[in-house]
C-alpha cells in the first residue's frame, strides 16, 4: 500500500509541506504553474542546506502582503482558480479548519471573521500547492508521526501569543495528532496544522514497510536541530486501516430503561460510532448503568452534551485517545430465490486494504422483510443471503 508519512520532528508550516512534497518528487514545474495561475504570486524553488541536510526551499513572492480577507473571499479565490474538483474540495476544507479554529478563539461567527496571516496570498499558495501535490501522488494512506510544536512565544496581528498559538492549539484539539514541545520558537503554524489535520491520520511511529522515496522541506528557522520536515513515500505492509477514536463514559443510577433505550438512537444520530450500556452496582448499593460511547474526537463535545441532555448526568469522562484497526466496508446487492420468488438483499462486505474479504453480513431489515413475506425463519434468510454473497465473490 502506497503510504505518505509526514515526520514533523521540527514542526511544519504550509511552505515546508509544499517544499517537502516537491522534494519527494511532485512535479515542481506543474505545481508552480498551478499556484501562479490560482493566486497573484510568483514561486521560487531552490535547494538549501539546513544543518548539513540538503532540502528544498519554496519562497512565495506576494504582491499584496498586507491584504486581510474574509472566509468567503478566500473560498471565492479557490473556486475561481478552476482547480480539479478534489483539489478544490481539499483546499476549501483546509481553510475551513483554520477558519473555524480562529472563529472559536475570537468568539465570533465564521462569516464575520477576517484573516490576517493565513488570509495572505502566500498561505493560499501553500495550501493550493500542497493539496494539488498530494492528490497527484495517488497514495492510499497518509500518516503523521508526533509533531514538535516548538516553544516560547510568537508575534501575531493580535500581539505576542504563547506557542502553540491559540488557533494552532484549537486545530490540534480536534485533530488527534500527537504533539510534543521542544525549542524556543514557533515550529507549527496554523496552516501546517490544518493541512496535517485534514490529510493525515496520527501514528506514534513509522509503519512497517519499505521506504521508496524521501523528501525534505526547509523551514525558515535556524535551530539546533535541522528545521526541515521529512516526508517519506513508503510501501507499507499493514493491511488494516487505522482510525482515531475517543471513548466517552458516564455513570447513571436514576435513568429508566425507556430513556436508555431511546439514548441509543439519539447518540447515533449525534455522531456516535457505537454505544454500549453496562449494568453496574453504584455507591450505596444502588443499581445503575455505565454508558460507553465510541466517537471521533471532533464529535466528542457534541456527544457529551447530548449525553448530559438526555440522562441528566453531570459529567462525561473521556478515556485516553487510542488508535483502532478497522476493516474497510462496501455494500453490494445479491439476489436469493425462495420458492418461486426472487428477493434482493443488501450485504455489507468487510475487507482489508488489499481487498481481501474478511467478513460478510446481510442487512437485517432486508432479511426481516423477506422473512415476513415468505414465512422463512429470519436466520435462514440471513444464511442464504450471506452464502450467496460468498459464492459470488469466490467465482470472481
Amino acid at each position: 500500500m502506497r503510504t505518505l508519512v509526514f515526520e514533523p520532528f521540527s514542526g511544519a508550516s504550509g511552505d515546508m509541506i509544499l517544499a517537502g512534497l516537491i522534494d519527494l518528487g511532485a512535479d515542481r514545474k506543474e505545481i508552480t504553474e498551478v499556484i501562479e495561475a490560482s493566486v497573484n504570486v510568483s514561486v521560487a524553488v531552490e535547494d538549501v542546506t539546513k544543518c548539513g541536510i540538503r532540502a528544498t526551499d519554496v519562497h512565495i513572492h506576494t504582491k499584496d502582503s498586507t491584504r486581510i480577507r474574509s472566509f468567503e473571499e478566500l473560498i471565492d479565490i479557490i473556486k475561481d482558480a478552476k482547480l480539479p474538483e478534489e483539489v478544490e474540495k481539499s483546499a476549501i476544507a483546509v481553510f475551513r479548519i483554520i477558519g473555524e479554529a480562529e472563529a472559536k478563539v475570537h468568539a465570533m461567527p465564521l462569516e464575520q471573521l477576517h484573516f490576517h496571516e493565513v488570509g495572505q496570498d502566500d498561505a493560499l499558495a501553500d495550501v493550493i500547492g500542497s493539496c494539488y501535490a498530494i492528490h497527484k501522488m495517488k497514495v492510499e494512506n497518509i500518516l503523521c508521526t508526533p509533531v514538535n510544536v516548538g516553544g516560547g512565544s510568537v508575534r501575531s496581528a493580535h500581539g505576542t501569543l504563547p506557542v502553540p498559538a491559540p488557533a494552532t492549539t484549537e486545530i490540534l484539539s480536534g485533530s488527534g495528532l500527537e504533539i510534543h514541545s521542544s525549542g524556543d520558537r514557533e515550529l507549527l503554524t496554523p496552516t501546517g496544522a490544518a493541512l496535517l489535520t485534514y490529510f493525515a491520520d496520527p501514528s506514534d511511529q513509522l509503519p512497517p514497510g519499505k521506504i521508496m522515496t524521501i523528501g525534505y522541506g526547509a523551514g525558515d528557522a535556524e535551530t539546533a536541530m535541522p528545521n526541515v520536515l521529512r516526508i517519506m513515500l513508503m510501501e507499507t505492509t499493514g493491511v488494516l486501516s487505522r482510525d482515531h477514536m475517543e471513548v466517552l463514559e458516564t455513570n447513571v443510577d436514576d435513568v429508566t430503561g425507556e430513556v436508555l433505550g431511546n439514548l441509543f438512537e439519539a447518540l447515533m444520530e449525534t455522531g456516535a460510532k457505537d454505544v454500549a450500556i453496562t449494568p453496574a452496582t453504584m455507591k450505596k448499593g444502588r443499581t445503575g448503568h455505565i454508558i460507553h460511547v465510541i466517537a471521533h474526537p471532533e464529535d466528542s463535545e457534541r456527544i457529551a452534551r447530548e449525553l448530559i441532555r438526555q440522562t441528566g448526568t453531570l459529567g462525561v469522562r473521556i478515556l485516553p485517545t487510542k488508535h483502532r484497526f478497522i476493516a474497510e466496508r462496501k455494500m453490494k446487492n445479491v439476489n436469493i430465490t425462495i420458492g418461486k420468488q426472487t428477493f434482493q438483499v443488501a450485504v455489507k462486505i468487510a475487507h482489508d486494504t488489499s481487498d481481501e474479504v474478511l467478513h460478510i453480513s446481510a442487512e437485517f431489515e432486508d432479511c426481516r422483510r423477506i422473512s415476513q413475506e415468505c414465512g422463512l425463519p429470519l436466520k435462514e434468510v440471513i444464511r442464504r443471503a450471506e452464502e450467496k454473497a460468498w459464492n459470488d465473490i469466490l467465482k470472481k
